[in-house]
């Protein structure tokens, strides 16, 4: 069992760290490469565990649904933190220790969260939850890192690839665990996986040198803010991105609290099963994306918005049909992507040179938008009921629709001079 361990270890180690010779390819291994996806989805599956979860939460805890959507909150709100103050570490120390460190943070704050007793206790550990889950992020560049220039685009590809399944998944996971053993043991496994992982990354993750930046790290984090001020394309898909991913999350943040009570009554796995619809979403990611390399951005941006507005109409009916609202879903989950996709394809394209802070600088606007949006979703829900979370999920929707409008002439100029 040893030898046949130590030879897998060898087999995972050798492409990446054995020197060029003649006729060796080096670079990133697909074993390697594996480990990076399924890292990187369950990392972000640890952000979206909660929400199919939140009715037995607020049960357990005796909390008031009015509030419970705090716990997204508090997620998110560390994951922004995390895109700000963790990810440009990773432009300045050892990225093995730092990937190493945050997953073995990750399965100590997963274990508090299931054993949390209060309701203070449980926002404090999905706030580190959150603020952790941004290895994924470290992940990507870390692909990149390790990849050679002909594997690039395929190894980063393939590692975010995980993130998309992560999400997928996420809610369907949760919700099955959660109908065995409750909420508490969904967050017990996911912290004995992190530490598995954490074990494997040890053995085989290649030695990484610290990257010989200039910059010291407080230099870094201004500069990240600075891209706030001169890239007028982050500023202007940032906010779009900011209110599509609200509009995402009232959607996934209330909709467990009508799907769970009366008369439907739906169990943790049956709602979760609604997070599979999510498909759609995966396809609009690739579709998109070569869409807006064909320069159509623009025209992809306005036809996902007004779709994304319009899915709210069968959303709307889902206390009196369940078909309704998974037609609602899919389209709601497609538009999202796809400004998603084509919002990034442009970010980066406005600075080549420095995509790694434009990921982050744009990734906040994520976490604010999902951060609000899942803290409304159940405060409207408590006061009024699930027409009028519809309705502000639309009024959200279309605010981006607006947004989008306005702001075409300047995109277009800015386009035309790029």
């Amino acid at each position: 069992m040893t030898a046949q361990t130590d030879s897998a270890t060898q087999t995972l180690l050798k492409p990446a760290t054995k020197p060029a010779q003649s006729g060796q390819v080096t670079g990133l291994s697909p074993a390697l490469t594996l480990l990076f996806s399924v890292t990187c989805a369950l990392a972000v599956a640890n952000v979206y565990f909660a929400q199919p979860l939140l009715d037995s939460m607020a049960g357990s805890l005796g909390v008031n649904d009015s509030v419970i959507g705090f716990v997204v909150t508090a997620t998110q709100a560390g994951y922004a933190l995390g895109l700000l103050f963790i990810v440009p570490l990773g432009d300045l120390i050892n990225r093995k220790r730092l990937v190493l460190f945050q997953v073995l943070l990750s399965a100590v704050a997963l274990m508090a969260v299931g054993a949390a007793q209060h309701w203070l206790a449980l926002l404090a550990g999905m706030l580190v939850v959150g603020l952790l889950a941004v290895v994924v992020q470290v992940l990507v560049a870390y692909a990149a890192v390790l990849a050679t220039p002909l594997q690039r685009g395929q190894a980063v590809g393939t590692v975010t690839s995980g993130i998309v399944l992560g999400i997928l998944l996420a809610r369907f996971t949760s919700g099955l665990i959660a109908d065995q053993a409750g909420w508490r043991a969904v967050y017990f496994v996911s912290s004995a996986l992190m530490l598995s992982i954490a074990a494997v990354f040890w053995k085989v993750l290649p030695p990484d040198k610290s990257p010989s930046n200039r910059l010291s790290y407080p230099a870094l984090v201004r500069s990240l803010f600075t891209l706030y001020l001169t890239e007028p394309v982050l500023r202007t898909r940032g906010l779009l991105t900011m209110l599509i991913f609200a509009a995402f999350s009232v959607l996934w943040t209330a909709m467990v609290l009508p799907l769970s009570a009366p008369p439907l009554s739906l169990s943790h796995t049956a709602i979760g099963l609604f997070g599979l619809a999510g498909v759609a979403g995966a396809l609009a990611a690739r579709r998109s994306g070569r869409w807006a390399d064909r320069g159509f951005a623009q025209r992809v941006t306005g036809i996902a918005l007004a779709i994304l507005t319009l899915s709210w109409l069968p959303i709307a009916m889902a206390q009196t049909s369940l078909l309704a609202l998974i037609v609602g879903v899919i389209l709601l989950d497609f538009a999202v992507q796809a400004v998603h996709v084509t919002n990034q394809s442009l970010v980066f394209a406005a600075r080549p040179d420095a995509q790694s802070r434009m990921v982050g600088a744009y990734m906040c606007f994520y976490s604010v938008g999902s951060a609000l949006g899942a803290a409304a979703a159940t405060q409207v829900y408590a006061h009024w009921g699930w027409p009028a979370v519809s309705l502000l999920g639309a009024l959200i929707s279309a605010a981006a629709l607006v947004l989008w409008w306005f702001t075409l002439p300047a995109s277009a100029t800015h386009q035309a001079s790029a």
